[in-house]
């Protein structure tokens, strides 16, 4: 078990982890079974040692997660869009597609900036706004505020776990992911909810 946090430790301390952070973040994007929110978490409790940086942790997973957002709607568009024009006029699968379209030209930055939170969410709604051909420039820029915002959120859920077990690192991490999954799920259950309601 020592070993195991050493080796952690010399993971993260180094230079490399910045470049680790933004991989893991952006294949998170469009794959959500890569843990990009734990890295990030994990950096950020490793931080309050000073090493690595708070501030490049947020930098390279907010660059990471927009970065695999827009591959994300790169393919979305390069595929999706195509598929989507083959349904039927009257299927239920273009039905669908129509109101997918509506809501996201209504609704689309609230629902692209709400989604980054949801693990498969941010997936399903990048894929989709690139199938419906989401004006690029709107993408980015409600793109960016969602990447930087949960870029902070992750990080400074590690940062304050990490400072709450400053000597014991390995449970700051278990409690800033531990935190994070209850917030996910609490968003879940919201939606499901909403859904149930209506």
């Amino acid at each position: 078990m020592e070993s195991a946090i050493d080796l952690l430790r010399q993971l993260i301390t180094s230079p490399w982890v910045y470049l680790l952070i933004f991989g893991l973040t952006a294949v998170d994007a469009f794959f959500p079974a890569v843990p990009g929110e734990a890295a990030v978490i994990t950096a950020a409790v490793f931080a309050t040692g000073g090493n690595p940086e708070l501030a490049a942790v947020i930098v390279a997973a907010a660059l990471g997660a927009c970065a695999g957002d827009h591959l994300s709607y790169a393919i979305g568009r390069g595929g999706g869009a195509k598929r989507l024009a083959r349904f039927p006029a009257d299927s239920r699968r273009r039905a669908s597609s129509e109101w997918a379209r509506r809501a996201l030209c209504r609704r689309g930055g609230l629902i692209l900036t709400t989604a980054r939170y949801l693990p498969g969410g941010r997936t399903a709604v990048t894929l989709t706004m690139g199938a419906i051909r989401y004006p690029l420039r709107s993408f980015l820029l409600f793109d960016a505020v969602a990447a930087v915002s949960w870029a902070l959120y992750s990080a400074l859920l590690g940062y304050f776990g990490g400072l709450a077990f400053e000597r014991d690192p390995v449970r700051g991490v278990l409690a800033g992911v531990g935190l994070s999954l209850a917030v996910t799920l609490a968003l879940e259950s919201l939606r499901w909810l909403r859904r149930r309601h209506r």
